[in-house]
């Protein structure tokens, strides 16, 4: 038996299933960040008409009117969409090795005794029959698992616009 367990298990290329993983994921990442761009390409440019203001009047007869502002397009980014970005957080790979090596030694010896009499005469015959089997079996049986999770996380601060409210009402002095 030339190869021992200890070194079945230092011959597992883990550091190359480490690389790869690693590079996976880095692939991956890039992929999911040019979607997440896309995505807010597509929402920036799609825009609609919305009616950013209404103005209700009450009338001193009671009666109400309402006029709407002019309808603004904005893009989906400006009314709150944001496009959701995510990460790697975290990657895990595990391999379970069972090796099992087995030495069986099988001899065995046949003798066979043939003896005649007879009156003045007497033979005997020996024969010996020996025969030996060395087996040697190896059994090795693996398994690896990769695991990854992803978490969302908030977009780039500067994705998202800067919402600035300016209210022009007049202030009315307290009666």
């Amino acid at each position: 038996m030339a190869v021992s367990v200890g070194q079945e298990l230092l011959d597992v290329p883990l550091p190359d299933m480490v690389l790869k993983l690693a590079l996976g994921i880095a692939e991956a990442q890039k992929a999911l960040d040019e979607n997440s761009v896309e995505t807010a390409k597509v929402l920036a440019d799609t825009k609609l008409p919305l009616v950013m203001g209404v103005t209700q009047t009450i009338a001193a007869d009671g009666g109400v009117s309402y006029v709407n502002a002019p309808p603004v397009d904005v893009s989906l980014i400006q009314i709150g969409l944001i496009p959701t970005f995510y990460q790697f957080a975290e990657a895990t790979i595990e391999v379970t090795m069972d090796i099992k090596t087995t030495l069986s030694t099988e001899t065995s010896i046949k003798v066979g005794v043939k003896a005649q009499a007879g009156f003045a005469c007497w033979s005997a015959s020996v024969a010996i029959d020996i025969s030996h089997n060395r087996k040697f079996g190896k059994e090795v049986h693996g398994t690896s698992r990769l695991l990854t999770r992803m978490v969302p996380v908030p977009p780039p601060p500067r994705l998202a616009p800067l919402l600035n409210v300016v209210d022009n009402r007049p202030v009315k002095a307290p009666a």
